[in-house]
C-alpha cells in the first residue's frame, strides 16, 4: 500500500529486466450481497465514478417506463448507457431517439469534441466538416436525461436539466444512492466532462451496484420496476457492444468476446466498473460487481483495461479463448521502440487479497 493514499502498486512496464514505471491503482470485488469478496489497495478508497456511472444515471428514465413510452430498441437503450466514440451509427442512433422525443442536438449542453473513432475524425476532417453534440460520446446520455425531463413533464426552462436542483439530476442522485447502498448525503457530487452531475463513492461501493445491476432479483432484492430497468439495461448493454464504447475500444471487445457473461463501463481518469452475471464464475453463483481504479488517471486506457482482465482472469471469470481473443488489452502487453524493437512488457503486479 502507498501510504497515505489507498493506493498499490498494480502494474509495471519494464525496459530490459529493469521496471521502468510503476502505476498504482486499487480494486474491490464485491457480491450481490455486498459482501466484500477481494481487494487490492484499499476498497474504501472514495473517487469518481465518472462514464462508469452511466447504467445508473439511466436507471430512473427507464424505471418509469422510458423505454415503452418511446418505443426504445436496445440499441438504443445501450447509447443512453454509453461512451460511444462518435461513428455515423452512433449519431444517426442518437438522433432517432430525439426525433421521437421532439429533441434537437441543441437542446444538448454536453459540448463538443472530435470523435474518438479515429475513422470518423478523419473523415470528417476530410469533409471540413466540425463535429457536433451528436458526436460527444455523452451524447445519448443527455438524450436520456432530456426525454425523461419530457416525459415526466419536468423540462423546465429556466433550470438546466444538468443543474443539480434539477428534479430529474435529484432522482438520479436518489437512484444511485440507493443502489450503491449509501445515504445520499454520503455520495460526493462534482462535475463530470460533459457539464452533468457525478458522484464519487468508495469503489466498493461501486461494485456492490454492479453486482446489483447484473442480478436484480438477489441479495436486497429490488422492487419490480427497477429489476426490470436493471435487466433492460444489462440486456441492452451486452446484446449491443458496439452502441457502448465503438470499434476497437475495450468496453466493446470484452463485452463481445464474453457474449452474455459479463456487463462492462469505463470511465474517464483509470476508472472500471464491471458487472459478472450470475452463474459465471461457477454454476449457482451469485452476480459479483467489480470497480477499479488507476490513481495516475490512466490517460490512454491502456493500464485500466490490462489490469481489468487481470482482474477477470484471477476471479476465474475468462476462458483462456476469451484472453487469447483479447491479447491485445493485456494482461501483459510487449512494449517496442519506433523501430518496432521488443524492449520490455506491462505487466500486472499484484495478486488480490481474499476475503475470509
Amino acid at each position: 500500500m502507498i501510504e497515505g493514499t489507498g493506493y498499490q502498486s498494480i502494474f509495471e512496464l519494464t525496459r530490459g529486466q529493469i521496471v521502468e514505471s510503476i502505476h498504482a491503482g486499487a480494486v474491490a470485488v464485491v457480491d450481490v450481497t455486498g459482501r466484500l469478496l477481494a481487494s487490492a489497495g484499499d476498497p474504501n478508497l472514495v473517487t469518481f465514478l465518472r462514464s462508469s456511472a452511466k447504467p445508473f444515471q439511466a436507471l430512473p428514465f427507464l424505471e418509469h417506463g422510458g423505454k415503452a413510452f418511446y418505443a426504445l430498441s436496445e440499441r438504443e437503450v445501450a447509447i443512453l448507457c454509453a461512451s460511444h466514440s462518435g461513428t455515423d451509427q452512433h449519431m444517426l442512433t442518437v438522433q432517432g431517439i430525439q426525433s421521437r422525443v421532439g429533441l434537437s442536438e441543441t437542446d444538448l449542453m454536453c459540448g463538443v469534441h472530435i470523435p474518438s473513432d479515429e475513422a470518423t475524425a478523419e473523415a470528417l476532417h476530410d469533409r471540413k466538416e466540425q463535429p457536433t453534440p451528436n458526436r460527444h460520446n455523452c451524447s445519448g446520455k443527455h438524450t436520456g436525461m432530456l426525454a425523461y425531463a419530457q416525459m415526466s413533464g419536468r423540462r423546465y426552462a429556466d433550470l438546466p436539466y444538468i443543474s443539480n436542483q434539477h428534479p430529474i439530476q435529484a432522482e438520479i442522485l436518489a437512484t444511485f444512492a440507493e443502489m450503491v447502498g449509501l445515504s445520499r448525503d454520503q455520495v460526493a457530487l462534482g462535475v463530470d466532462g460533459c457539464s452533468a452531475p457525478n458522484f464519487a463513492v468508495p469503489l466498493r461501493n461501486t461494485a456492490y451496484a454492479y453486482a446489483r445491476l447484473s442480478d436484480p432479483n438477489a441479495g436486497q432484492v429490488l422492487p419490480m420496476e427497477r429489476a426490470a430497468a436493471c435487466r433492460q439495461i444489462t440486456t441492452a448493454m451486452m446484446s449491443n457492444p458496439e452502441m457502448v464504447a465503438g470499434p476497437g475500444k475495450f468496453d466493446t471487445c470484452l463485452m463481445q468476446v464474453t457474449q452474455g457473461k459479463l456487463v462492462s463501463k469505463g470511465g474517464a481518469e483509470g476508472y472500471q466498473g464491471i458487472g459478472i452475471m450470475a452463474g459465471v464464475l461457477t454454476p449457482g453463483a451469485q452476480a459479483v460487481g467489480i470497480a477499479v481504479k488507476i490513481a495516475d488517471g490512466d490517460a490512454r486506457g491502456k493500464i485500466r483495461s490490462a489490469v481489468t482482465l487481470e482482474v477477470l482472469r484471477q476471479l476465474g471469470a475468462l476462458t483462456q479463448a476469451e484472453l487469447d481473443a483479447l491479447a491485445e488489452f493485456g494482461p501483459r502487453f510487449p512494449i517496442f521502440n519506433w523501430r518496432k524493437i521488443l524492449v520490455g512488457e506491462g505487466r500486472p503486479s499484484f495478486e488480490l487479497q481474499y476475503e475470509s
